[in-house]
């Protein structure tokens, strides 16, 4: 007798244990219903704004799409069936669309089951090109837009698993990557290994981040080969050559002129410590005939190289044709040895080599800070040229004169300061059909900026003065509605393709004239509301001030019909992203707008303002280190001071209970969230997608963090949730994809600190979603999310006791 009870007891206890076998659920159906919503379509336009094209979109794929099979090699995941990448969203058809006339047109000779990506059009706007994604090959297919009509050009199925499969080449030929012939069927798994595998260092220090996904084997090698090698072939619509031999090519693009082509080949041997874009690799130049013009660089193994923010690896880099120049390259070699903290006068240095010029490397100009890239002007006279560095977060806008040589400052800023921020350059086509510099017949620049300020973002365009160093506003969007310009459709008349909307407009592309003061631009779409659940809802970019004084605003949902005098405070549920600053003033100003249309989309948390609670999305929790401070020097106190302040505020409005309030965040959002809980009281419950929590699991740097492990133990220990996991005693829900590939948050992560929690007694729940990567894809898994995070919020929350 005594045994059988001892033999209950036994079994009762492996039951409170076990793990819950639950099937797929689904959450209310408004919550499906605002999951599943077909979102509009997105839009491309052409050159001269005469066409557009619009992509009509699906929600999101089934279960069984993600699980079909995948090869996890190299930081890359490939479809071993049709030599594409896995995991990626596909375009479900096309239409064009007459800006002019309205007029929309179907397109004939479209696939029978269109899986459409990398659209891109031909510079003059005639044609646009698309890869079609069939289950065993990817082809790739042209539109002729006065014809309305579509066809495929390739004959080998094409190879999309290293950068761009294809590139224009002039307007009426494609270069693309194709499956070399006799490539034959996938390498077959050997049944048992040759050997152990072995990595071995000598005493060279080799710092790594913690990468997902890389080469385990000899055996991963053959498939990354086998998958990656292509043969490079040339069409002219009609018929196609093959150029070259077969080989690995990462990168690829096509010389101004349309003469040559600037070619990155990834070399043996493959690193087992990093992705495949720092593999060694050579950097080339051929003619279209596959002729070998030029060798310009061997780039050795990223293994080894500096890991700081500003630092890079001490060899050239950034080869890229020189836009205004027929068949000339830039390229960048760094002055400081590539490491960022190392004092030095000039940082970068840019030069200039032609490829049918034997003549040494010109040296262009140089940087006092990292050389960020160059915007190449209509004359020699004239382009822009970007700098920065992470670690005084100071950026530099250059004007550079090729004649002179001259560099000269012509705006700097904080790269945390939004406000001062003065625009980015229009561009118009030049005689290569790339994209230069517009200047206005008056001399100044046209600029368009997103126009950050103490009422949100008001997007505006303005004029520069090069001299006087002042901008004079043409256009600013007006409250209440957000309006942003999507492409310049004749900039020198300032006409402009917009695309408007509001609190209850939902986007849609207008024309406008910069130049009259009108309300509203021409209409082009009529998109609807693909979100009924939504109306009546309201939503407030709320301002606030934690308690020392740094400011703070968050986007505050209330349900429909909801009267804070009548019905009283709501649950809350608060959703953020933590962010660094340098400056306190920086850290306070307003990001976003007040008058955006309220997109649902499954990341965030405004589901639930649908099942009555107070939603605060974005709310801004800023971590700040001034001066010699580094912000992750007083992480945790600056977390309580963001969250206490969101929830007083909310309860000084009368709309939160402040009682009762959860807190959740995706990746470095779910971090945040764990660490609240293990150092606050402020919660009824929290929730952590995908997070990372052990900091020592990343010991070579985190999100802004540039100490390693080494170099600051006690911030890596004192910033993991982990570490304090014992204290965690407020409910938490854990949702981790399966295979997340993202840098740092390994699945390990969560299930640590679940075990973690669950091993002092704490209050805990873990869900992997199956086949999900860092971020998630398929319907059964989104909608079974939501009804986990439903039934916690409702447990520990709505109906938690006071």
């Amino acid at each position: 007798m005594r045994q059988s009870v001892l033999i209950l007891c036994l079994l009762a206890g492996a039951a409170a244990t076990a793990q819950d076998n639950v099937t797929y659920q689904k959450p209310p159906a408004v919550l499906e219903e605002l999951l599943l919503a077909k979102p509009t379509p997105s839009v491309s336009v052409g050159k001269g704004g005469e066409w557009m094209i619009l992509t009509e979109r699906n929600s999101y794929e089934g279960v069984e799409e993600l699980a079909q099979p995948e090869l996890r090699i190299a930081g890359l995941r490939l479809n071993p069936r049709n030599f594409g990448p896995s995991r990626q969203s596909y375009g479900a058809g096309l239409t064009l669309k007459n800006i002019r006339t309205k007029e929309v047109h179907a397109i004939s000779g479209m696939p029978a089951v269109p899986r459409i990506s990398g659209l891109t059009w031909s510079v003059d706007g005639k044609r646009a090109a698309f890869l079609q994604n069939e289950n065993d090959r990817i082809d790739l297919y042209v539109i002729d837009i006065a014809a309305h009509s579509a066809r495929k050009v390739n004959s080998a199925p094409l190879v999309a698993t290293m950068s761009a499969a294809y590139a224009w080449v002039g307007n009426d030929r494609l270069l693309y990557k194709t499956v070399p012939a006799g490539a034959g069927a996938l390498p077959a798994r050997p049944v048992a290994p040759n050997g152990p595998v072995v990595q071995e260092s000598k005493g060279k220090a080799a710092a790594s981040r913690t990468y997902q996904d890389l080469i385990k084997n000899p055996y991963d090698e053959a498939l990354f080969a086998y998958m990656t090698t292509s043969q490079l072939v040339i069409s002219d619509l009609q018929a196609e050559k093959k150029i070259g031999a077969p080989a690995i090519y990462g990168g690829m693009s096509v010389s101004p002129d349309d003469q040559y082509v600037l070619l990155r080949r990834i070399e043996k041997p493959f690193s087992y410590l990093v992705p495949s874009y720092a593999f060694p690799f050579t950097t080339m130049v051929w003619d279209m005939e596959g002729r070998e013009v030029k060798v310009l660089d061997k780039t050795p193994s990223g293994e080894g190289a500096p890991i700081g923010f500003d630092d890079v690896m001490d060899v050239p880099r950034g080869y890229a044709w020189k836009e205004d120049e027929p068949h000339a390259i830039t390229y960048v070699k760094a002055l400081d040895g590539g490491l960022g903290r190392q004092k030095a006068e000039y940082r970068d240095a840019v030069y200039m080599v032609d490829v049918l010029n034997r003549a040494a490397p010109r040296e262009l100009f140089r940087t006092r800070r990292r050389f960020q890239g160059v915007t190449w002007g209509p004359t020699k006279e004239l382009a822009l040229v970007y700098e920065g560095m992470f670690a005084d977060r100071k950026e530099r806008i250059s004007t550079y004169n090729s004649v002179t040589g001259q560099l000269d400052s012509l705006f700097e800023r904080s790269s945390n300061d939004a406000y001062g921020d003065i625009g980015t350059p229009f561009t118009v086509k030049n005689q290569y059909g790339e994209d230069v510099l517009f200047v206005q017949k008056n001399g100044e620049l046209l600029l368009y900026a997103q126009g950050a300020s103490p009422e949100g973002d008001m997007p505006f365009v303005q004029s520069y003065n090069l001299k006087t160093r002042k901008g004079s506003i043409l256009w600013r969007c007006q409250a209440p509605f957000y309006e942003t310009v999507v492409k310049a459709l004749d900039p020198e008349k300032l006409i402009m393709l917009t695309s408007r909307e509001s609190l209850t407009d939902v986007p849609n592309y207008y024309i406008r004239d910069l130049r009259k003061r009108s309300a509203i631009g021409t209409p082009i779409t009529d998109f609807t509301n693909p979100y009924k659940a939504m109306e009546g809802v309201t939503k407030q970019k709320i301002s606030y001030k934690r308690a020392d004084g740094v400011g703070l605003t968050g986007n505050l949902y209330l349900p429909k019909g909801y009267d804070a005098k009548k019905d009283g405070p709501l649950p809350v549920f608060i959703w953020a992203y933590p962010r660094e600053y340098k400056s306190a003033a920086d850290a306070a100003q307003v990001r976003g707008s007040r008058y955006t249309f309220t997109r649902v989309g499954y990341g965030g948390p405004l589901f639930w303002v649908t099942q009555g609670y107070a939603i605060l999305d974005n709310a801004e929790m800023p971590i700040v280190g001034e001066g010699n401070k580094e912000p992750n020097d007083n992480f945790i106190p600056q977390l309580y001071l963001n969250a206490h302040a969101a929830i007083q505020e909310l309860a000084k409005m009368g709309v939160g209970d402040s009682n009762r309030v959860a807190v959740g965040g995706h990746s470095y959002g779910a971090f945040m969230t764990a660490n609240l809980l293990a150092h606050t009281n402020l919660f009824k419950a929290g929730i952590a997608r995908s997070g990372a929590y052990n900091r020592t699991l990343t010991p070579f740097g985190f999100q802004a963090e540039e100490r390693t492990y080494w170099q600051a133990p006690e911030v890596y220990y004192n910033m993991s949730p982990f570490s304090f996991s014992d204290k965690i005693k407020t409910p938490l829900l854990l949702i981790h994809g399966e295979m997340d590939n993202n840098p740092g948050t390994f699945p390990i992560q969560s299930e640590r600190l679940y075990n973690a929690v669950k091993g002092h007694g704490g209050t805990v729940r873990f869900v992997q979603l199956p086949f999900e990567s860092h971020g998630y894809a398929a319907k059964e898994n989104l909608l079974h999310m939501l009804w986990e995070q439903t039934e916690w919020l409702n447990k520990y929350v709505r109906d938690a006791k006071k």
